[in-house]
């Protein structure tokens, strides 16, 4: 009865020593040459060590909201696909309803100027 289990006992063995062997091989053979850049802390686009005061772009927040947004809309997407024949046209026709809002969204952030960095 346990032998039906080796296999996966195998393949979770096997993917550890991968894991484990590439993070060890990326610490030994890595380079090790730390400055002050390298370990600041970095957040949100700009630059921490500035005046606190300083007005911040919030592009960068709009992007990943964007990003959030249309990471959703996949998310959506799938389930939807498998289940195509089983909702029939009704479903359809609400997934393409879903989908231009969606688009509608993205022309007017497009439009707007939300995903161009300088």
């Amino acid at each position: 009865m346990l032998e039906n289990y080796l296999p996966i006992l195998l393949f979770l063995l096997i993917g550890f020593a991968v894991g484990v062997g590439a993070l060890a091989a990326g610490f030994i053979l890595g380079p090790h040459r730390p400055n002050s850049e390298k370990t600041a802390p970095y957040e949100c686009g700009f630059e921490a060590f500035e005046d606190s005061r300083l007005k911040f772009d919030v592009r960068y927040y709009l992007v990943a909201i964007l990003f959030i947004l249309f990471d959703l809309e996949i998310a959506f997407l799938f389930p939807w696909g498998v289940a195509l024949k089983q909702v029939g046209a009704f479903g359809f026709w609400a997934m393409v309803l879903f989908l231009g809002i969606l688009v509608v969204g993205f022309v007017y952030e497009w439009k707007k100027g939300a995903l161009e960095w300088e």
